[in-house]
This record gives C-alpha cells, sequence and structure tokens, in this order.
C-alpha cells in the first residue's frame, strides 16, 4: 500500500512563518521529511486561539478540512471570522461531508470561501443549489488521487485529533478517510487539539511536530443515529438479513437506519466480518454477542476494518484505544481488490431511485445535488468481483418515500445522477421482497422490480414498462 507524504517543496515558502520557531540545525531529512507518522527533530507546534491560527489566511488559497464526526467546527468558524475581517477572496474550501453549521456557506462569504465538496452533506445542499458552492462526482477510493496528482493543492489542513501521546502522536480518531492525503500535501496544518476525539489504531496517526498551529478544544462530536427503525426500514433489514447475508460474510454498510435495521436483525449470526467504509454503532451488540469475530477475513483477520465514523457516543467510547478496530486509509479500505478479497462480500447500500432497467440514482434528485458517489461503487463493484464468488452487491430503499411517491419508477427524473450503472445492479431489496437483476433481460428486470415495488404503483410501472419497452415485464 503506498503511504502519500507531503511534498519537499512546498516547505520552502513556508519556512518563514512556521519554522522559525524551530532552533537553527543543520538542514536533514528529519527537518524536512512530512509523512506525518515521522517526528521533526526539534520542532513543535505553536499553540494559539482559533483566530491566531488563520494568521498565514490568504486570498486564493485552498483550505482542506476533515469531516465527518472530525469536523474542526471551532477552527472552520475562526477561519470564517478571519476571512471576513480581513476581506479576503477566493478561498476554496474543499472536504467530504462535514457537520456542524458550515459558517463558511453562509450568503455573507459568497466571494470569500466557496465550498468544493468531495460528498456533500445536508450543510453544503442550498449553497452548491445556489451557484455558491462546487461538488466533485469523485468514487471515495479515488479522493486521495485529488492530492496525489495535485489536482487539488491545500495551502491549509484543518483537522481535530486527540491530544498527543507519551510519544508525541496524535490521532485522527473518527475519521481517517482521505485526511492523510490531504493533509500530507498541505504546507500548513492548523489542529484542534479534543481529549473527546477517539484514539484510533491504524493509519491515523500525526506526531505532534507536523502540526503547524495547534488549538485546545475540549467539545463533543456530533452525534447521529440511536433511533429505532421504522417497520419498512425494519422489514427491508429482515429481508437482507434472512436471505442475503451468510454466516462467515464480511460486511460493508453506510450510515442510516436501513443498516442499523439489517444490523439488529443478525443476532443469530455467526463468524460475521466488518470491511467498510463506516460502520454503524449497530456493529457494537453484535460484537458483545460474538456474531461478529472477523475471524473469517481473509485480511486483518480478528479485526474491524474502517476508514471514517459518525455515530452516537456509544460508537466512539466503543472505537476509542480499541485494537480491535483499524482505521485505514480509504484508497486501501475502498480499493476493489481489496474488496474482492474478503468471503462472502456482503455491501449493502441505500439510494434515492431506481429505474426499471436497474439504473440507480445515489446522489441527486432530479438536477438537485444531494450527496455524492461515496463508496457504493467501490464496494458493489468488489462484492461482484469477489474472488469466491460468493459475494453480494445489495441496493437497498423503501418502495416509498415519505409522501408516498414510487421510488421504484418508469424513468428517473431529469437530471438525475445514474451512480450504479444497470450493468452494475445485483441484488435490489424493499420491504416488499427482492429483486435479483444480474443477467437478466430488460423486461425481466421489470418485472423483477415492479414485484418488490409498493403494490399501489405496479399498475402503473407495469404500463409505464410496456410503453418503454413495447413488452410486457415477465419473468
Amino acid at each position: 500500500m503506498a503511504v502519500s507524504v507531503r511534498g519537499f517543496s512546498h516547505r520552502i515558502g513556508h519556512l518563514s512563518s512556521v519554522l522559525a520557531t524551530v532552533k537553527s540545525s543543520p538542514r536533514t531529512y528529519f527537518t524536512y521529511t512530512n509523512e506525518p507518522s515521522q517526528p521533526i527533530k526539534g520542532k513543535e507546534p505553536k499553540w494559539t486561539t482559533a483566530e491566531e491560527a488563520f494568521q498565514d489566511l490568504q486570498s486564493g488559497q485552498t483550505v482542506f478540512s476533515q469531516g465527518a464526526a472530525a469536523t474542526p467546527i471551532e477552527l472552520l468558524n475562526a477561519m470564517t471570522k478571519v476571512g471576513k475581517s480581513k476581506n479576503l477572496k477566493d478561498i476554496t474550501v474543499c472536504h467530504m461531508h462535514t457537520e456542524g453549521p458550515a459558517a463558511y456557506t453562509d450568503p455573507s462569504c459568497e466571494g470569500i470561501f466557496r465550498s468544493c465538496s468531495f460528498f456533500m452533506g445536508g450543510n453544503v445542499r442550498k449553497t452548491v443549489a445556489e451557484g455558491r458552492g462546487d461538488a466533485i462526482p469523485i468514487f471515495l477510493s479515488e479522493i486521495p488521487l485529488l492530492f496525489t496528482r495535485q489536482i487539488v493543492k491545500p495551502d491549509i489542513a484543518v483537522i481535530q485529533v486527540s491530544p498527543p501521546d507519551q510519544h508525541g502522536y496524535c490521532s485522527l480518531g473518527t475519521s481517517v478517510d482521505c485526511v492523510r492525503a490531504g493533509m500530507s500535501h498541505s504546507k500548513i496544518i492548523v489542529a484542534q487539539i479534543n481529549p473527546r476525539m477517539p484514539r484510533t489504531f491504524g493509519d491515523g496517526i500525526i506526531h505532534i511536530s507536523h502540526i503547524d498551529y495547534a488549538v485546545k478544544v475540549d467539545t463533543p462530536l456530533p452525534c447521529h443515529g440511536g433511533k429505532p427503525p421504522s417497520d419498512v426500514e425494519t422489514q427491508i433489514g429482515k429481508n437482507i438479513a434472512e436471505n442475503l447475508v451468510e454466516d462467515g460474510a464480511t460486511l460493508q454498510m453506510g450510515i442510516g437506519s436501513i443498516p442499523d435495521a439489517v444490523l439488529a436483525c443478525l443476532t443469530n449470526h455467526k463468524d460475521l466480518g466488518i470491511h467498510s467504509e463506516m460502520f454503524a454503532g449497530g456493529v457494537i451488540d453484535l460484537v458483545n454477542r460474538g456474531c461478529v469475530t472477523n475471524n473469517k477475513k481473509s485480511i486483518h483477520r480478528g479485526r474491524i476494518v474502517g476508514s471514517f465514523l459518525i455515530g452516537t457516543q456509544d460508537l466512539y467510547d466503543f472505537v476509542d484505544n480499541n485494537p480491535f478496530i483499524e482505521m485505514l486509509v480509504v484508497d486501501y479500505v475502498n480499493s476493489t481488490s481489496i474488496i474482492a478479497r474478503q468471503p462472502k462480500m456482503t455491501a449493502i447500500n441505500s439510494c434515492i431511485e431506481v429505474d426499471l432497467t436497474g439504473q440507480i440514482c445515489s446522489d441527486s434528485i432530479g438536477t438537485r445535488m444531494y450527496s455524492g458517489f461515496g463508496g457504493q461503487v467501490d464496494f458493489i463493484r468488489g462484492a461482484a468481483e469477489g474472488l469466491d464468488g460468493k459475494g453480494k452487491p445489495i441496493i437497498a430503499l423503501p418502495s416509498t418515500t415519505n409522501k408516498g411517491e414510487s421510488k421504484i419508477v418508469p424513468l428517473l427524473k431529469p437530471g438525475a445522477g445514474v451512480v450504479t450503472t444497470k450493468a452494475h445492479a445485483h441484488y435490489v431489496v424493499t420491504e416488499h421482497g427482492i429483486a435479483y437483476l444480474f443477467g437478466k433481460t430488460l423486461r425481466q428486470r421489470a418485472h423483477a422490480l415492479i414485484s418488490i415495488s409498493h403494490p399501489n404503483h405496479r399498475e402503473a410501472l407495469e404500463k409505464a414498462a410496456f410503453e418503454r419497452l413495447k413488452v410486457m415485464p415477465a419473468p
């Protein structure tokens, strides 16, 4: 596995500000290496306030921010204040899904900051919809390439880490994902040091000497989940757990009520493993029951593998200082070749709508961007390519929206993005059953999908299928 490093050349322009704090010494490898796990001799961060940490912020720069539960909210708020007070312009803030208010996306910041999402959270959807922010369609596994290929060149990385241990190492905690690549290719690293950040094992280490400005905070991490699934979600969970998840399977699942519902239905399974870009709090109960052992995994045997987390405080407490959990870089975790090596790889993802040919929209509602590609295609393809031939790529969704509209549709909404193509689609699951699409003709696919749609919509879908295909759907 290749490990990204911060380039040598970026230090040249940065020596005058940060390295002025370092006692003069011969220029050695240890002075200039920017592999974040390699200590830089004689260098320490400047401990300061949140706003003073952005004294190097300038117009035209690019700022990279850590995301999910590790979103450095206090620092991003301070950055916004500094940008406004200094009358700066054209600063790009790039990130995956972040939590908190995203103050830099407020209309008052137009012209000062512009958000650029690799995967959108709810706090930037309005910004993108109004043309004040950008989104890059990209597979989660390929986000680190934006930095290593210098397509995105961050001047400042803004992160949140645990306090340094006795060896001087901080932990990226709940979000390793693309953060290692982002900060390794940044000229300046600004970190909020939070004792509430779990210390996790794996790739998420950074030596304190690589942090240029450090700010102490003591705030809880954002929490999600913990709500019981609805009856529909519970039935979807049962359909998947009872029919598609085998003993000894390796699971991937994201955040949300449907993954939680699936996990809740797996209490009678044995020797399950977890290899997922993220996982939910429902895993804790399965570990405690002995259902999740990871003993059948081909690599990282005996370990849960993830890349980022967001959930309840119980989840953060569970991963804290827990060697049973490995948090690894996302280009490794989401590599299809790595995923395909896992036994009975079962990938469970959700979507917004599916058309009658099996095209799956997951990132937008019509032309309105909603999220992003994320890891769906990485895992759908990785499971399909399973070396043991037993992988199961699954898309799960309720049959209707909250307004009662069918989520299985004759045609995707105009402008809707196809994240998972009809050639990638295998299993589609609703509360009404399971449709297996692989190897099926268009009319067979339409028949299978109509059979798991809501009964109130089946007649209209059947009519629409005939109009589109010029033949009645048939098994």
